[in-house]
């Protein structure tokens, strides 16, 4: 059993292909629980928390290292160095998305696959190009989490998760949210919120499957599409749910994804067709 406990590190299954998990913004690892049974009869599933998230050890975080996605890129290298997993299949939920696929340009030997649930190269409308928010409306959204964390992380939650005739994922999500340090919080959203990677990602050459949920608020079609013309060979799958949380609200939809649209390394995987 590997172990790093500077990421809160852990692995499971009886498949010795390694997938790891990347959660996105304001969560941890364990976003994946409902998911990972039914990857692990296939998969070596390996999971992490990101610096200032979960139980990553409070010494890895730095302010001005994470100021930017820079510093969780370099982690994430840092960190499959380490564990010397060989290539694994990278599953990256929102901003964890593009901090995979920067890696995997940085160190495509690292990676055999990558996997986005919902991706956005850039949240802020910009000149021929729809990102699905003004930058006067991520600025005002970035000035309420400052104000009140805790408000904000309240109604934000119910917009990300979707699914309103299911408050239960709302509520589950805005608890994780409460768990973070506020400050860390606000700026890993404006590394989240102002990055612009779309210029790099023409460089990703790892083979990529894009699962885009419907309804999502975060990373609109727009979006997703964009990264999906942009990556070269790029493939995107239309899951059967709803909201900018799939894994949460629809696990074995995203879950039959993954087993269905990697093309390497699943041992005797037989998944339905409920995430087409």
């Amino acid at each position: 059993m590997l172990d790093d406990a500077l990421h809160n590190f852990h692995e499971t299954g009886t498949g010795n292909v390694p997938l790891m998990l990347a959660h996105g913004y304001g969560c941890d690892q364990t976003v994946w629980r409902a998911v990972v049974p039914q990857l692990a009869p296939h998969y070596r599933v390996v999971l992490f928390d990101h610096a200032g998230c979960g139980q990553a050890a409070a010494d890895l975080y730095d302010r001005q290292r994470h100021a930017s996605l820079r510093g969780y890129v370099d982690d994430l290298v840092a960190l499959l160095d380490r564990l010397a997993l060989g290539q694994v299949r990278f599953v990256g939920h929102s901003v964890s998305s593009m901090i995979g696929a920067l890696a995997a340009i940085e160190r495509p030997d690292l990676f055999a696959e990558l996997v986005m649930i919902g991706p956005s190269a850039c949240y802020i409308d910009k000149e021929n190009y729809t990102g699905g928010f003004s930058r006067e409306t991520v600025e005002d959204l970035l000035e309420m989490l400052d104000r009140n964390f805790a408000d904000w992380a309240t109604g934000f939650a119910p917009i990300a998760t979707g699914n309103p005739d299911r408050p239960e994922l709302a509520s589950d999500f805005a608890q994780r949210l409460h768990r973070n340090d506020p400050e860390i919080a606000s700026a890993f959203a404006r590394a989240t919120f102002f990055v612009d990677v779309r210029a790099a990602l023409p460089q990703l050459r790892v083979p990529t499957l894009i699962l885009q949920s419907q309804d999502d608020p975060i990373a609109p079609d727009a979006a997703v599409e964009f990264v999906h013309r942009t990556i070269a060979g790029s493939r995107l799958m239309q899951l059967q749910s709803h909201g900018h949380c799939p894994h949460l609200s629809h696990p074995e939809v995203v879950a039959n994804a993954i087993l269905s649209g990697l093309t390497t390394g699943a041992e005797g995987a037989a998944p339905s067709d409920e995430s087409r």
